[in-house]
C-alpha cells in the first residue's frame, strides 16, 4: 500500500526533490507531451500543406466550336507533365459554364473562332495564341481572395470543440448517466443555434464579408457547430479529457489545412487532399462556399458528411454514458464526482 507523502509546512519532507516528485505526476508528465505532441503535429501538417502548393488533377472543361478540336486539346490538356490538370471536353461553352456553376468542374477553356483559326494556322507553334480569364463565379467584394467562408467555418469549429470543453470543465469529461448526456446534447445544441445565426450576421450583414441567404448559412453553422460538438463530446466519453485533444487534432490539426480553404483541394498534396472532404472544416467550407457563390450546388455531400459526424457523435456520446451509468466520473478541476452532493462530499 503506498505510504501518502509527509509535508511540513514549507511543503514535503525531504526537501526540493521530494517537492517536485509530489507536484509533477505521471498523468501531468503524460499529458504535458501529450499536447507537446499535438502543438509538433499541428506545425507539420500545416507546413506540410501549404508550403509548396502544386496543381494536380484539376478538373476543367474545355469547348470549342468543332467537337474534334475540343476532344484533341483536352487529350493534350490532360498529357501535360505532371498531370495538373484532368480535362473534358464537352458539347459547348454554355455547358462548360454550366458545370463551373454546378461544381463538377473548377474552370473551363472556351476557344473561340478567332483562337481556332490561330491553332489551325500555326499548327504547334505557341506564339500567336492567347488566353483570356474570366471568373465566372467572382468572390464578393468584401471576401477578399475568398477567405471568409474558411474563417467562418473555423470560427464555428472552434465554438463547437470549446463548447464541449466547457461542459466538461465545469461537470465532469464524461456524463454520469443518460439523462446527463441528452443535456449536455441538448445544450450544445442551443449553442450550435445561436452561434450558428450569429456568425452568420457578423460574416454577411454587419462585415459583408460572405454573400448567399441568412438562413441556408444560419442552417449550416448551426451544423457545423453541433458536429464537431458532438464528435468531442463522443471522444471526451470514450477517452475523458484527453478527448479534447484528439478532437483538436482531427479537426485543427488535419481538419483546417486540408479544409481548401487557403488553397484548393486540386492543389493540396495527396494526404490532405484525401482526407479533406471528409472532416468537418472541408465539409463545411465547401457548403458555404456553395451556397454563398453556387446556389446551393454541390453542398448536398458535404452536408451528409457533417451530419454523419452528428449523428455518430450523438450516438457514441450516448451509448458511452450508458454503459458508465453507476458509475460517475471526477468533474475534470473539481476533484468531485458528477453527482456528488454536499453532504456526499468526502471529509477534507
Amino acid at each position: 500500500m503506498t505510504q501518502p507523502t509527509e509535508h511540513t509546512d514549507t511543503g514535503p519532507a525531504g526537501g526540493f526533490l521530494a517537492e517536485v516528485k509530489d507536484a509533477v505526476t505521471l498523468r501531468a508528465a503524460v499529458l504535458v507531451l501529450g499536447v507537446l505532441a499535438l502543438q509538433l503535429a499541428f506545425v507539420t501538417s500545416y507546413i506540410g500543406a501549404f508550403h509548396h502548393p502544386k496543381p494536380s488533377e484539376i478538373p476543367i472543361a474545355v469547348a470549342a466550336p468543332a467537337q474534334p478540336l475540343a476532344a484533341r486539346t483536352a487529350e493534350r490538356l490532360g498529357a501535360l507533365p505532371g498531370e495538373p490538370l484532368d480535362p473534358r471536353a464537352v458539347a459547348d461553352e454554355a455547358t462548360a459554364l454550366a458545370q463551373i456553376r454546378n461544381r463538377e468542374v473548377d474552370g473551363a477553356l472556351i476557344i473561340d473562332s478567332q483562337a481556332l483559326e490561330q491553332i489551325v494556322g500555326a499548327a504547334e507553334k505557341s506564339q500567336g495564341r492567347g488566353v483570356v480569364v474570366v471568373d465566372v463565379a467572382p468572390a464578393d467584394r468584401g471576401d477578399s481572395r475568398g477567405l471568409s467562408s474558411f474563417y467562418l467555418v473555423v470560427g464555428w469549429c472552434v465554438g463547437g470543440y470549446l463548447c464541449a470543453a466547457v461542459l466538461a470543465v465545469s461537470a465532469g469529461a464524461r456524463p454520469a448517466n443518460v439523462h446527463r448526456a441528452v443535456i449536455r446534447l441538448g445544450t450544445l445544441l442551443l449553442y450550435s443555434i445561436a452561434a450558428g445565426l450569429l456568425g452568420t450576421l457578423i460574416a454577411g450583414p454587419v462585415l459583408g464579408a460572405l454573400p448567399g441567404p441568412i438562413t441556408a448559412l444560419w442552417g449550416l453553422g448551426t451544423l457545423v457547430v453541433f458536429a464537431v460538438g458532438a464528435l468531442t463530446l463522443a471522444l471526451q466519453g470514450l477517452a475523458g479529457v484527453v478527448g479534447i485533444g484528439l478532437a483538436i487534432l482531427l479537426v485543427v490539426v488535419l481538419g483546417n489545412p486540408s479544409a481548401g480553404g487557403a488553397y484548393p483541394y486540386p492543389l493540396l498534396p495527396p494526404f490532405w487532399r484525401a482526407i479533406g472532404p471528409a472532416l468537418p472544416p472541408g465539409a463545411g467550407t465547401f457548403a458555404a462556399r456553395s451556397i454563398a457563390y453556387f446556389r446551393g450546388n454541390g453542398a448536398a455531400g458535404p452536408m451528409l458528411v457533417l451530419s454523419a459526424w452528428a449523428v455518430a457523435g450523438s450516438a457514441v456520446t450516448l451509448v458511452c454514458a450508458a454503459v458508465r451509468r453507476g458509475r460517475p466520473g471526477a468533474a475534470v478541476g473539481s476533484g468531485l464526482p458528477d453527482e456528488a452532493t454536499p453532504t456526499e462530499w468526502p471529509a477534507a
